[in-house]
């Protein structure tokens, strides 16, 4: 019977082509708008590392003075360089990592190149396994040459292909800032979009392209960036082991939900150590997320992207009004031909269904064109400046997402006129023929 219906659509549509047009546009525009504002959310809200977001944890502590002390108010956003290397050399999770963000001058060896600036991230050796970044040529360093402060670097892909023209370069001199650094790894293009593991910078931009050890970045006096917040008295140096400072992100791998609680128990602790010992003045105020819980308590989605999808789904939900209307016209219009059906034995169930499915019909015809409009609704958010627009790409989810979405929204939309044509009276409109 299916095949009878659709046939009797495309029928139907050949009949009142301008009607037909105008319902597959108000559809196509209604599905377009939604699912480029709809995929931009999905983009920016994705889980960067799924295969085990949810046992990568981010570590706040409160160091700070009592002053201004509210309860029940959320700790530092980062760790003093003292509690992120004590924690990191107590070494109580299955894997820990501490970090901040930097920039260092790269002097190539190739003389046609000029001196440049390069993004680079100062970490521990469990950046690697953590974050799972995969290598193109050799690998991390360890935690030996964490501690001998070792002059070795890992450089990202598109950097080696600048200076060593994608050569395996393991062994090679790079020269960062004044000093020589022996290439130990060349990442794979890894890339993890939204950077959760250091937000305090461009949320989507590209990972760093130089990876160094935090002990040598400190013994060399690197420079850093990203917030840094201070109280009391901070000396000469900010960044100094005992200054009071929130600057550095630190993450800990823990592979059960019992080691998350323990690894949390075991912060708590530590923090009513240093209050003990006097560092800390605040009682206890700990946390511990996971991945997608600091993304959602960060709000890394910005608050205008959440705004275009509920516009995109109002601006459908006027389309389909529309489409309501005009199925309605174009079905209660073919009163008597519906009467006629009736009159030879068709059921009202046989309306319905053959109204339904010229709806869905028109649904596919209008998520098709939809798909079009959407595809260029995402060239023009990729033009835009800001830094995740170039992340804005239909993959073959959302292609399901769109089709799906034209069939159901159409035959949602001719549910009601669906429903009216099967309450035609085939005696009164046969009596009017």
């Amino acid at each position: 019977m299916f095949g009878y219906y659709l046939n009797l659509a495309v029928r139907s549509f050949k009949r009142n082509k301008a009607l037909t047009a105008l319902m597959v546009l108000a559809i196509a525009l209604g599905i377009g708008a939604c699912m480029t504002t709809l995929t931009v959310f999905h983009v920016l809200s994705g889980d960067p590392i799924p295969q085990k977001s949810d046992k990568l944890y981010y570590v706040q502590l409160d160091p700070r003075t009592k002053q201004g002390l509210e309860p029940g108010e959320e700790p530092e956003d980062q760790l003093t360089r003292f509690d992120a290397e004590t924690l990191l050399r107590e070494k109580r999770a299955d894997r820990q990592v501490l970090m901040t963000g930097g920039g260092v001058s790269v002097t190539p060896q190739r003389r046609e190149l000029s001196p440049f600036t390069a993004s680079a991230r100062y970490t521990s050796a469990d950046f690697f396994p953590i974050f799972e970044t995969g290598f193109l040529f050799g690998g991390g360093w360890s935690a030996k040459e964490d501690d001998s402060r070792a002059r070795v670097a890992v450089i990202s892909k598109s950097l080696n292909e600048k200076l060593f023209g994608g050569a395996n370069s393991i062994g090679k001199q790079v020269r960062l800032d004044q000093a020589d650094f022996t290439v130990v790894g060349v990442t794979d293009g890894w890339k993890v979009n939204p950077r959760f593991y250091d937000l305090n910078s461009d949320r989507y931009g590209d990972a760093e392209e130089v990876l160094l050890p935090f002990s040598t970045s400190r013994d060399l006096e690197m420079s850093r960036n990203g917030n840094m917040n201070c109280w009391g008295d901070t000396g000469a140096d900010e960044t100094s082991l005992n200054a009071p400072c929130v600057w550095m992100q630190y993450w800990a791998e823990l592979g059960t939900p019992a080691k998350a609680a323990a690894y949390r128990d075991y912060l708590a602790s530590y923090s009513e150590q240093q209050r003990k010992a006097g560092r800390y003045e605040r009682p206890a105020n700990v946390r511990l997320r996971n991945v997608m819980d600091w993304l959602e308590f960060q709000r890394v989605v910005p608050g205008d992207v959440i705004l275009q999808m509920w516009l995109g789904f109002g601006f459908l939900l006027v389309c389909l009004v529309n489409t309501v209307g005009l199925l309605l016209a174009k079905f209660l219009r073919r009163s008597g031909e519906i009467g006629v059906r009736r009159a030879l034995g068709a059921s009202r169930k046989a309306i319905f269904l053959q109204c339904l499915v010229e709806a869905g019909t028109l649904g596919l015809a209008g998520g098709i064109l939809g798909l079009g409009l959407s595809l260029l609704g995402l060239w023009l958010v990729r033009q835009q400046p800001s830094s995740y627009a170039q992340l804005a790409h239909l993959d073959p989810g959302m292609l399901l997402v769109t089709f799906a979405l034209a069939i159901v929204a159409s035959l949602l939309a001719g549910l009601l006129p669906a429903w009216r044509a099967m309450q035609v009276t085939p005696a009164v409109q046969l009596k009017t023929q």
